[in-house]
């Protein structure tokens, strides 16, 4: 399957991920980033938020170095990015809206120009 070429799977992180490493680990300590997203099990923590640092590891790991395991998750970022872009809020002030900081946290910040 395409999907799971490696290849593609980058070019489709990559595509998602719009914050560079530095920027998304400045977002990460802020406030706004760890008081959204789902916490499961009992952690202090949201799914989004651990993501999050995953993705900053997976910005610092050079390309030969991947494994099936970081290539599951940038494929996972790729398709949360995708979803809930597609749920963008209607009549709302987007900059300081939980949907963008739940964004963030996966590494896309759809304000961002490219």
């Amino acid at each position: 399957m395409a999907e799971d070429d490696p290849d593609t799977i980058r070019r489709e992180f990559g595509e998602a991920v719009n914050m560079t490493a530095a920027e998304l680990e400045r977002w990460l300590a802020t406030e706004e980033s760890q008081s959204v997203g789902q916490k499961s099990g009992g952690s202090e923590e949201s799914t989004g938020h651990e993501s999050g640092r995953r993705i900053v590891e997976l910005l610092h790991t050079k390309k030969a170095d991947l494994t099936d395991d970081d290539l599951a998750h940038m494929r996972k970022v790729h398709g949360y990015v995708q979803r809930h872009l597609a749920q963008a809020p209607a009549k709302e002030d987007v900059e300081t809206s939980r949907w963008r900081y739940s964004l963030m946290n996966w590494g896309h910040d759809p304000l961002k120009k490219k």
